[in-house]
């Protein structure tokens, strides 16, 4: 993993594998959006059993994605929580056909994670404080970049330690989606016939 422009790139394709795999990205979701936990209680709420759970915290573990914590119970349980961080991936030209099909997997399973939160929001109707968006705009490669920076920027501005958390605040999901529109495919010629 290397530092950039605000963030860390995960450009180690073994890291990249380890946060493909779905049962990690349901397990490091779960971990982000509800906080602490230990194995036993992320098997019961996935649906998995805790030794494979416990592998895959162990996974996540090792390329710092989630860690061990001390504190959350009197109990000698292992509790683990999701390291907070500005996680990027490399650009598309700089990623291996490997790293490609990797980077696929991944996306994949996450927007499908996200539509299916947003989904499930909808479906709760209790409250009305969710906000969405969809719009066209017009930007170079170089003000892409920067609304992205903005963007993230904003996103930390926002990002604080639970001490600093006024009271009533609850974790919201958010994701960015940015990309040049593709191009329209030609019409198949009518057959003449």
């Amino acid at each position: 993993m290397a530092d950039i422009l605000g963030g860390t790139e995960i450009a180690e394709l073994a890291a990249l594998k380890a946060l493909a795999q779905p049962r990690r990205q349901q397990i490091l979701q779960r971990l982000t959006l509800h906080g602490p936990a230990t194995s036993a209680i992320l098997a019961r709420a996935l649906g998995l059993n805790t030794g494979a759970t416990s592998y895959h915290l162990r996974e996540l573990a090792r390329y710092g994605f989630v860690e061990d914590t001390e504190g959350e119970s009197p109990r000698r349980e292992r509790w683990w929580r999701a390291v907070p961080g500005d996680r990027r991936f490399p650009p598309r030209s700089r990623q291996t056909p490997e790293m490609r099909l990797v980077m696929d997997e991944l996306n994949h399973h996450a927007y499908a994670a996200d539509v299916e939160l947003f989904e499930q929001a909808q479906r709760s109707g209790t409250t009305d404080d969710f906000a969405y968006s969809r719009s066209d705009i017009r930007l170079t490669e170089a003000e892409l970049a920067e609304f992205f920076e903005e963007y993230i920027a904003l996103l930390n501005r926002y990002k604080r330690p639970e001490a600093r958390t006024p009271a009533g605040a609850r974790t919201v999901h958010t994701r960015l989606m940015a990309f040049p529109t593709p191009s329209p495919v030609p019409a198949a010629p009518e057959d003449a016939s």
